[in-house]
């Protein structure tokens, strides 16, 4: 039960490290580049890919990969946005409602059949959502809108998170081994990253954040290491794994930024984590 805790906890902090890098002076985007070099090296010292055969990879997993090296940086982006406009609270719960969208795609894409409990998950993510995307008004004690900072953010987390899980789904069935293409994407994503950085005008390298990006990598490798951990220690039982996984980083994330952080939230907000947390009891893969 360790690996869960220790894969919550890393997930949970990845939030509050984008949450404090601001008041630390840090440019997220130079902590993600490093960030995923770092990545990078775990995975090669911890999952041990096949080096030898790294670039013989399955033809139909290179476009994936492409898409992933891009995707990974930019939805990092994103995340940090919502985490600094929106908060912890809200942000951790819309990317944990991505688990919607691969089943969606499933049926609406790749005519695969899904259950009424399903479907009935599904509906509750969005409308979890939607209760995610109002914003408790401080002056005249109503509910509004989320800005459009807020909205493109928490629905650009929720959208992203959910193409990477169907993109890593689609490299799996591509046959392409996962700790090859994780490392692939990873080196994709670090190499697309320095050079959007290397060709951004006025980029100034910060030896703080190139150093915070260390942190940040262990943090994030550490969430997915932690996370195929649990699954090999419960082999017979990927449900607690999965359900575990996405109601403890909902609690937590509830925890850290509504208790430490004193985020703000409505009562449609709090009513959109609880149905957050009822989508995942039903998303359950059984």
């Amino acid at each position: 039960m360790h690996t869960l805790v220790l894969s919550i906890t890393c997930s949970v902090a990845v939030s509050i490290f984008l949450k404090l890098a601001r008041q630390g002076s840090i440019r997220v985007e130079q902590a993600i580049f490093v960030n995923y070099l770092t990545a990078a090296a775990l995975c090669l010292l911890l999952l041990r890919p096949d080096t030898a055969r790294l670039l013989d990879q399955p033809a139909a997993a290179w476009w994936i990969l492409s898409l992933l090296g891009v995707l990974l940086p930019s939805i990092f982006l994103v995340m940090a946005a919502a985490v600094r406009h929106a908060g912890i609270v809200l942000s951790d719960a819309a990317q944990r409602l991505s688990l919607a969208i691969p089943l969606l795609a499933a049926f609406l894409l790749f005519g695969e059949t899904l259950s009424g409990m399903k479907l009935a998950g599904i509906g509750l993510a969005f409308a979890a959502l939607a209760c995610l995307l109002v914003r408790p008004d401080a002056h005249a004690g109503s509910r509004v809108a989320a800005g459009p900072i807020v909205l493109a953010s928490l629905l650009g987390v929720w959208l992203g998170y959910g193409t990477i899980d169907i993109l890593f789904k689609q490299l799996a069935k591509s046959g392409a081994a996962f700790s090859s293409s994780l490392l692939l994407s990873f080196v994709l994503a670090a190499v697309l990253m320095l050079a959007w950085l290397a060709l951004r005008p006025g980029t100034r390298w910060s030896p703080r954040s190139l150093a915070s990006g260390v942190l940040l990598g262990l943090l994030n490798f550490g969430n997915i290491y932690f996370y195929i951990r649990a699954h090999q220690t419960f082999p017979q039982n990927p449900t607690l794994v999965f359900a575990a996984m996405n109601i403890g980083v909902i609690s937590a994330g509830t925890l850290v930024g509504a208790g430490v952080f004193r985020e703000r939230l409505g009562r449609l907000n709090v009513l959109g984590i609880a149905l957050a947390l009822a989508a995942v009891v039903l998303l359950i893969p059984r």
